[in-house]
């Protein structure tokens, strides 16, 4: 038997091997992806770092949708990002600062954490000309192997000692943003033959700002997408920790390993389609839709669209709207609401507006359009996700499809870092692991010559 056909006989076995009956499930009470009959998230674990709420339990277990809520450390999303910019100023530092301490910082620490934070974002020279010989077509890779390798550059990569925690979750949150930049540019040079740009960021200059300027160089952005991208970036810092990639950091931290390969299981969890990439695909959605509806104001002409999404007759023939429903929000999204306000804004600076309202309308009919054709089958209520407007923000500010994900990576290591700490240092901890039930028939052994 040659190699081929050694793959082919086991290729052709995981039918059989994998073959387990969704009955089953049921019959023994296990609760498929973590998740309740109701779709609820199984319990698993208590935190301080976030919450999400979308819905409320009522006394007979049936579940009562309202309107969507995001905590930071017990602080509504929306009122930090309307305080943040009632004073006109960017926030994503200030973000991780609560994120990580669990307060608001005073003048004081916000200054120390921004000087902090700017410092720290330059590369050494060994970690820039490692990316620089990587090689590869997706950024969240070699993102996640640049993490790995700054295990080599720090002095004491294993200890798990409160301060080296946070100086590590620091150096993180401040590298993120210089790896993706220069993955991307590296990216740029090897696969579309275009110049190879490494910028060195600045040094007084805002997270959002030195990505821009990495990304794009001097004078090619404007006041106007730092503060949509800083937007962005505080509304992505943290979901809870029922999220995917959020539980991979927690679980791997319960082992007790290094930071590194903690934050590059959730690196490898967010580059998951089904989790980090729905923003690229409701752009995908949307430039199909503005070549097959002709008058992007016609309300019967979308929904009649819309209804052949479903159908699995038009777009990737997969039957969902992109952007459309959530896992925990039911009536509305938060982040979605506030990226939404001021995408309206960065529309008008791009002379997109017409695209913009073309989204809006889409909105509007995707929701009733989805529960009229799901009826007995979709949730009571739904709503858009922040991942509706997030892809069209990142493109109107000049940000490729690339780093849409890499984006969320960028905002996300506050959230994972916040609770790799809180894993890590509460006292009733135990390293994380469930159980499975094995189904499978015994089996017994047979001479190899019988076989």
């Amino acid at each position: 038997m040659d190699n081929e056909q050694l793959t082919k006989t086991l290729s052709d076995s995981i039918a059989f091997t994998s073959n387990i009956d969704k009955e089953l499930f049921t019959k023994m009470g296990v609760k498929r992806g973590l998740r309740n009959e109701d779709h609820s998230g199984v319990l698993a674990g208590l935190t301080r770092v976030g919450d999400v709420v979308g819905y409320e339990r009522q006394e007979d277990g049936t579940l009562r949708p309202v309107p969507g809520k995001l905590y930071y450390r017990g602080l509504d999303v929306e009122e930090l990002v309307k305080g943040i910019q009632s004073e006109n100023r960017l926030g994503f530092e200030e973000t991780a600062y609560l994120l990580l301490s669990g307060k608001l910082p005073n003048k004081e620490e916000l200054e120390a954490v921004n000087s902090l934070i700017a410092h720290t974002m330059p590369l050494n020279h060994l970690a820039t000309m490692n990316i620089l010989s990587l090689k590869g077509k997706n950024i969240m890779n070699i993102l996640a192997r640049s993490v790995l390798e700054l295990y080599a550059y720090d002095d004491n990569p294993d200890d798990i000692t409160p301060d080296n925690l946070v100086r590590q979750s620091v150096n993180l949150i401040a590298k993120f943003p210089t790896i993706i930049a220069y993955a991307y540019q590296v990216l740029r040079h090897d696969q579309m033959g275009r110049s190879l740009h490494i910028r060195h960021p600045y040094e007084d200059r805002s997270v959002a700002e030195n990505f821009l300027f990495m990304m794009k160089g001097r004078d090619k952005y404007t006041e106007l997408d730092i503060r949509i991208l800083d937007l962005a970036l505080i509304l992505h810092a943290e979901h809870g920790g029922g999220n995917n990639s959020t539980f991979s950091v927690r679980v791997t931290s319960s082992t007790e390993t290094d930071t590194y390969s903690a934050i590059a299981a959730g690196i490898g969890s967010l580059k998951g389609p089904l989790h980090g990439g729905a923003n690229i695909k409701v752009q995908g959605m949307l430039e199909d839709m503005k070549k097959n509806v002709d008058d992007w104001k016609n309300v019967e002409q979308i929904d009649q669209y819309l209804l052949k999404i479903l159908r699995k007759e038009a777009f990737d023939r997969t039957g969902l709207i992109y952007g459309i429903g959530h896992a925990v929000y039911t009536i509305s999204d938060p982040r979605a609401e506030l990226l939404k306000t001021m995408a309206r804004e960065l529309a008008i600076e791009k002379g997109r507006l017409e695209e913009f309202e073309f989204m809006e309308l889409i909105e509007q009919r995707a929701v009733e359009v989805f529960l009229n054709f799901k009826k007995e089958t979709a949730k009571s209520r739904t709503c858009i996700n922040v991942d509706f407007y997030s892809g069209f923000v990142y493109d109107a500010i000049g940000l490729p499809s690339e780093v849409f994900t890499p984006l969320f990576a960028m905002a996300r290591i506050v959230g994972w870092s916040a609770h790799r700490i809180e894993e890590l240092n509460f006292s009733s901890k135990r390293i994380i692991r469930p159980a499975y039930k094995n189904v499978r028939e015994r089996q017994y052994f047979i001479p190899i010559n019988e076989r």
